[in-house]
């Protein structure tokens, strides 16, 4: 077998282990250096392509590419021939204001956005000639063997071989806002991005775990460079503001040259008017009639509207966007990090005896449990306070402030519990670990054996609530003590948590014998304590702002990289959706449908779940050849192309990647 230049091996997470190895003509002790050099010839460095950079020189000169303008320009040239010099520089003044109004403004938004930071890591570990080592990330080759492990940023698309409680970030490229669980297992090869769980990809980060993989691509060829190359493709889109004065510019241009035409005509045959004065007064005619001071007064309006903008917090790349944003008819939004925080949260702990709602947004404390719409104290609630501790004392998760924001080391949904449980004042260091017996894709749960403040030893567990029900027997009753399992009882709180879009993670425990290991063989006749349900919660005022929308008649579409369910809940509680039946439509559905078909789909829904990057520029296509005015707003990488190709595309600046802010129109710092 050849390798190809290009794409050396397709569909990597639909073989097994050894059929990747085999079509990369490699073995799992990885490459020599010989090899790798020649590799490297092959398919180049590993590295995102640098987008071009507009010069300054071009940047200006771009500013006089309007149809006015070319008119300005051609009633001065006709001055300048004539001699009437006054008129000349008054004519070219307006026209130079004009372009340096407009290139100071954009310039302005360049610092704020200095160019896409390299999103690779820097170093990674790979196997050389039967030994790891550490080489730079653009040293990476299809067909090195690299080893990950928790807190390192991936280096390019891997398929693993080899994967030990790994789970790893993919937002920015998936939208999903909780870590992916990875298994070297192959899967369909029809699976989304979000679904490849035998794939790394580039720039992503591991939260835990190990593994090691081959590389399949790097990068041009890898995930994240493949939506840079998309973005290039992109061809600019002219706004409503632009292409009404360019119609205008076109009209006026002609009824001018009609009317200088008629005027000449009239002179010659009629009046018998000498030819110099003719021309001369013809030209007088055709500068009175160009509006030169409209160029500056658009310009200078968007400008101020600029200013206006700035002082709430949105950079204005491009000056158009201002004018833009008033003719909007469809607002198309990511959900994870824009229409919600992109910051796990609990917001309801049921057990036995009550049901809890948890108030408060993200890793911020400010909160408290409530029962009945009274917040309760912990040391009241013996139910509350048993589902508590283990969710607090099973949990690697740290939550802190930093830089004057509530931050989180750790997973998401960990850092969700950590939450709950500084929200009611639980403190987890009375109850010193023993051991702990760490979550895997295979069990779904986390164990952790430990000491509770009165001295006894006792083992907890957190985890998926069919597997702990599994291996429990009882439950905490709703007076305190225990009873039988009442397993449908129970199943039927899972579905309905779920059906609510929330991520549902059961807690147990059980005595032990004395303080010591934990095993798997240890956590049979479990306690069941209670249930939590965590979300990604909405923005309070995203809820707000889709209601102003509405009001306004501007639609309101959710396009995510998440699970159908997951959408469908956050848009019904967000208003998107109208109907309570309505459900959202899926990536493969998407893909199924032919252009035309597209164009009905995204009139009669507003959600899209399990979308790539490609899907959501289709989206975009679809709803402007519909003959919407559309902006997209977004956070991740999976955005970008979209935000390009939309009439406005507006990146959230504080959470944002790097690419998506250089392919917006506005950032919101």
């Amino acid at each position: 077998m050849t390798l190809t230049s290009t794409d050396p091996v397709a569909a990597a997470h639909a073989l097994s282990p050894e059929e990747t190895l085999a079509a990369l003509e490699v073995s799992d002790a990885g490459l020599s250096t010989t090899e790798a050099t020649a590799r490297r010839q092959r398919y180049g460095a590993n590295r995102l392509p640098e987008p071009p950079k507009e010069g300054a020189v071009r940047r200006f000169l771009r500013h006089f590419d309007d149809v006015l303008i070319y008119i300005l320009l051609a009633a001065a040239t006709l001055k300048a021939a004539l001699g009437e010099w006054i008129d000349f520089w008054v004519i070219l003044t307006v026209a130079v204001i004009n372009a340096v109004i407009g290139f100071v403004q954009e310039g302005r938004a360049e610092p704020a956005l200095a160019g896409i930071k390299k999103m690779l890591s820097a170093e990674a570990q790979v196997r050389r000639d039967g030994e790891w080592v550490q080489v730079p990330t653009e040293q990476l080759v299809p067909g090195d063997v690299v080893r990950v492990s928790a807190g390192s940023k991936v280096p390019a698309d891997i398929r693993l071989l080899e994967a030990s409680n790994l789970r790893v970030e993919e937002a920015a490229l998936t939208g999903e806002a909780v870590p992916s669980s990875k298994q070297v297992g192959a899967v369909a090869a029809g699976a989304g991005i979000g679904d490849r769980s035998s794939m790394l990809f580039s720039s992503s980060l591991v939260s835990a775990g190990q593994g090691v993989g081959v590389v399949t691509a790097t990068g041009a060829q890898a995930e994240i460079g493949r939506i840079t190359t998309m973005l290039a493709e992109i061809e600019a889109f002219d706004t409503p503001l632009t292409r009404q004065i360019g119609a205008f510019g076109k009209k006026l241009s002609l009824i001018i040259a009609v009317m200088a035409v008629v005027m000449v005509a009239i002179g010659k045959l009629l009046h018998g008017m000498p030819a110099g004065e003719l021309i001369s007064a013809t030209i007088g005619f055709a500068v009175a009639a160009i509006p030169e001071g409209l160029p500056a007064l658009v310009t200078i309006t968007l400008a101020l509207g600029v200013q206006q903008m700035a002082r709430r917090n949105a950079i204005i790349r491009k000056l158009p966007a201002v004018e833009t944003l008033g003719s909007v008819t469809r607002i198309c939004s990511d959900k994870t990090g824009t229409l919600t925080t992109n910051e796990m949260t609990v917001r309801t702990v049921v057990t036995r005896a009550s049901d809890y709602e948890v108030t408060g947004l993200g890793y911020d404390p400010a909160g408290d449990v409530r029962l009945d719409g009274q917040p309760v104290a912990l040391g009241t609630r013996g139910d509350l306070k048993a589902v508590v501790a283990v969710m607090a004392v099973a949990n690697d998760a740290v939550v802190a402030p930093a830089d004057g924001r509530w931050g989180l080391v750790g997973e998401p949904t960990e850092g969700a519990l950590a939450t709950l449980g500084l929200k009611v004042g639980f403190d987890p260091a009375g109850y010193p670990r023993t051991a702990v017996l760490p979550f895997d894709s295979e069990h779904k749960y986390m164990a952790t054996a430990n000491t509770t403040p009165e001295g006894h030893a006792v083992l907890m567990v957190k985890g998926a609530p069919d597997r702990l029900l599994d291996r429990a027997t009882s439950q905490l009753s709703a007076t305190g003590g225990t009873e039988p399992l009442d397993r449908a009882w129970w199943d039927a709180r899972v579905d309905e948590l779920s059906a609510q879009g929330l991520r549902v993670l059961a807690a147990a425990s059980r005595p032990a014998a004395a303080p010591g290991s934990v095993d798997h063989d240890d956590l049979a006749g479990l306690v069941l304590l209670g249930l939590t349900g965590i979300v990604d919660p909405p923005r309070p005022e995203a809820i707000t702002a889709i209601a102003t929308c509405h009001t306004a008649g501007i639609k309101v579409t959710m396009i995510t990289g998440d699970h159908a369910g997951t959408a469908t809940a956050i848009s019904r509680e967000m208003g998107i959706f109208d109907e309570a039946t309505e459900q959202a439509v899926t990536g493969a559905e998407l893909e199924a449908a032919t252009d035309a078909e597209l164009r009905t789909i995204v009139d009669r829904t507003e959600t899209f779940a399990r979308t790539s990057p490609e899907h959501k520029l289709r989206l975009v296509k679809a709803l402007q050849a519909n003959g919407e005015i559309v902006a997209m707003t977004g956070d991740g990488v999976n955005d970008a192309p979209a935000l390009k190709r939309a009439d406005v595309g507006v990146a959230m600046g504080i959470k944002g990647t790097e690419a998506t802010k250089e392919a917006a129109d506005i950032v919101l710092a």
